[in-house]
């Protein structure tokens, strides 16, 4: 059935992933069948604020809903990134009450990256895109997850960092405080500037926006690649911060010992850097033998779907025609 052949009192669920770069909205019928899509910038309230991200989600939920028709909506699933409080999540609810999706399931765009990966009832995601999270679930209802607010939390992690680290690294190179490394010419390449230090003042004075330092991780990959010690150190602390995050969650959830999937995604992992990968799946199989690696190659949105359609009552068969569609749509890379 088309969306035009469709009843008009046929009803849809909603679905949403927000991450650090970008969000995602689709509408589906209840038996799976994707009507409509809509992409817009990032969604997250640390980027953008509270309100900032309310109106950013209910502008691509209303640019669904052009395109179906107004149609009875049966579940509304919104998973977005910087929702990583409870008060957080209080606060963007107040933020869209009032509009027809007031009471929609709202959480962090981690569990839409756990659903795309797995729906076993014992897993662990960790995301590392811009920045990084992880959440820990078990079949009888335990969670573990983090406040993911950066190095005041105990994070370190994602592009953003990379970005950050690179750049200290550089500067450290070229006054002499540090080693020598080809992130020295490499880091103001990225942004089309002529050196460190006028990467430096175009930060300290605005013309370069703090959070496009993250646009420097495919520099310390593609660096690190090149053979440059710093880079590779950089890449080796991002693996042991992702495996110290999935083995603390799987001991803290009692499961260190069971075949529980890891399931990694966001646009660092999706790069596949092999050296990233390969000490990662090394000090899993050291510390959590047990577990298995599982990468995510779907964008979150399918989870998202998925999550929507099941609160919705969907059955199987609708689940997996989803996600048929869904599939397809490729997850973020880092390069």
């Amino acid at each position: 059935m088309t969306d035009d052949d469709a009843p008009l009192d046929a009803p849809l669920v909603i679905a949403v992933d927000g991450g650090g770069s970008k969000t995602d909205a689709v509408a589906l019928e209840l038996d799976g069948t994707v009507v409509a899509e809509a992409r817009g910038t990032t969604s997250s309230p640390h980027l953008i604020g509270m309100h900032g991200s309310a109106d950013l989600v209910s502008a691509l939920i209303g640019r669904l809903l052009e395109q179906t028709g107004p149609r009875p909506i049966a579940a509304t699933n919104l998973y977005l990134s910087g929702l990583d409080l409870p008060t957080e999540i209080d606060d963007f609810r107040a933020s869209i009450a009032g509009t027809p999706w007031a009471a929609a399931t709202v959480d962090n765009d981690l569990f839409a990256l756990l659903r795309a990966g797995t729906d076993e009832p014992d897993a662990v995601a960790v995301v590392c895109g811009t920045g990084i999270n992880c959440v820990g679930v078990r079949a009888d209802g335990a969670v573990v997850r983090y406040p993911s607010l950066g190095t005041i939390s105990g994070d370190w992690g994602g592009g953003w960092h990379l970005g950050e680290r690179a750049l200290w690294h550089a500067a450290r190179a070229v006054d002499g405080r540090g080693p020598a490394t080809e992130l020295a010419p490499a880091v103001p390449a990225a942004f089309g500037l002529d050196s460190v230090q006028g990467v430096i003042e175009a930060l300290h004075f605005g013309r370069l926006p703090n959070r496009d330092l993250a646009r420097l991780a495919p520099t310390v990959f593609a660096v690190a690649r090149g053979g440059d010690a710093v880079a590779a150190a950089l890449i080796d602390e991002q693996a042991e911060e992702i495996a110290t995050l999935a083995v603390t969650t799987l001991r803290r959830l009692d499961l260190l010992d069971r075949p529980v999937p890891v399931v990694l995604g966001g646009g660092v992992i999706g790069g596949r850097d092999e050296r990233l990968l390969g000490t990662i799946e090394r000090l899993l199989a050291e510390r959590a033998p047990a577990a298995r690696m599982e990468l995510v190659t779907a964008a979150p949105i399918l989870g998202a779907a998925l999550l929507a359609l099941e609160s919705a009552g969907a059955d199987r068969s609708a689940l997996a025609a989803a996600r048929r569609t869904l599939e397809e749509r490729p997850a973020a890379v880092v390069q």
